[in-house]
């Protein structure tokens, strides 16, 4: 599918989501009820009927810079098994550990890390999930990270309804004062269980969320970075080191990929990435574009970027696309500390 017909289907599914319309298939029910399937045996397989580990994560990182620096940053991660750290065996190899880490380390401040991703959840869990988070008695988050979007696709959810709990969330955090990160649907085509043909109707069903995803959370004032490559070439190419052992979910290399691909927008987000990498540099393809084709071309190329830029015009909304450089983050296991939740 060309870059153009996918901003056409993202569109027609992000107008679907924001206008109450009804189920808008990703690449059509019958495909997708082949992905689910051939991805759900391949969960099977792989699984071994173990129960999911999620290790624990949350707490304070960055404690050399406590004090003058002022309060804590609040990080909070939202969405499924890849943003709680499913697959990996401590909390320091989570992504939101990474990320809490990184951020502390550029930020030159404390970050306290909390949790309320859940492994096996769809878009439309996120509803749950925002509630906790403004529900509690701390204040709201500063940054909000979501990583959803796979589990819709195996579980066939209408993409329309998808994005549409998706956009509520981002939404309501935004409206709460939270910026909002949200890390776009993974490319489903590279699990090693699953065989052609439904490796590629799963990455093009995957990609066609993916880039509806960023419509709808851009319109709603957050940013999307693209997850789909980060599960493509690099995982294809290696496997072995980029998944972890039940083949399914990402290794502790595969989540610190992702966390690098993350952080900079984390940092942008938060006024704390160097003001020179603002501006759009066109040796790297960056630049101003509809909303819709920027949507079509993030979800191509894993670590770009997608943010809103100017007011709505004559070919509709536009935005920055951005492909920021990725930093290395160091692993860090959080000094002891009273959990968040």
């Amino acid at each position: 599918m060309t870059s153009m017909s996918r901003a056409r289907v993202a569109r027609r599914i992000a107008a679907g989501a924001a206008y109450g319309g009804g189920g808008i298939g990703l690449a059509g029910a019958a495909t997708v009820g082949l992905v689910l399937a051939e991805v759900q045996l391949a969960r099977r397989r792989v699984s071994n009927g173990t129960s999911p580990h999620v290790p624990q994560a949350d707490g304070l990182y960055g404690r050399m810079y406590a004090g003058p620096a002022g309060a804590p940053l609040r990080l909070t991660m939202l969405g499924d098994s890849t943003a709680a750290g499913q697959g990996v065996h401590r909390g320091g190899q989570t992504p939101g550990a990474l990320l809490a880490s990184g951020l502390a380390a550029l930020a030159e401040r404390p970050v306290e890390l909390r949790t309320v991703a859940t492994p096996g959840a769809c878009s439309d869990d996120l509803d749950r999930q925002v509630a906790l988070v403004l529900a509690a008695p701390d204040p709201v988050p500063d940054i909000c990270v979501i990583m959803v979007g796979a589990n819709d696709v195996t579980h066939r959810m209408p993409a329309t309804r998808s994005v549409r709990h998706l956009a509520s969330a981002v939404r309501r955090l935004r409206t709460a004062g939270a910026e909002v990160v949200v890390g776009t649907c993974p490319d489903l085509g590279t699990i090693e269980p699953v065989r052609q043909p439904l490796r590629w109707l799963a990455r093009r069903a995957s990609r066609q969320l993916a880039a509806a995803q960023t419509i709808g959370v851009v319109e709603q004032g957050g940013r999307t970075v693209s997850l789909g490559d980060l599960l493509g070439p690099e995982f294809a190419e290696n496997p072995r080191e980029l998944f972890g052992p039940d083949s399914y979910h990402p290794s502790a290399e595969g989540y610190a990929t992702a966390a690098m691909a993350v952080l900079p927008t984390v940092c942008a987000s938060l006024g704390l990435w160097p003001a020179e990498e603002e501006r759009p540099d066109a040796s790297r393809r960056e630049g101003f574009l509809p909303v819709a084709r920027a949507a079509a071309e993030a979800a191509s190329e894993a670590g770009t970027e997608v943010a809103a830029a100017m007011p709505s015009g004559p070919r509709g909304p536009w935005a920055l696309l951005k492909r920021r450089r990725r930093r290395r983050v160091p692993e860090q296991e959080p000094a002891p500390a009273t959990p968040t939740n």
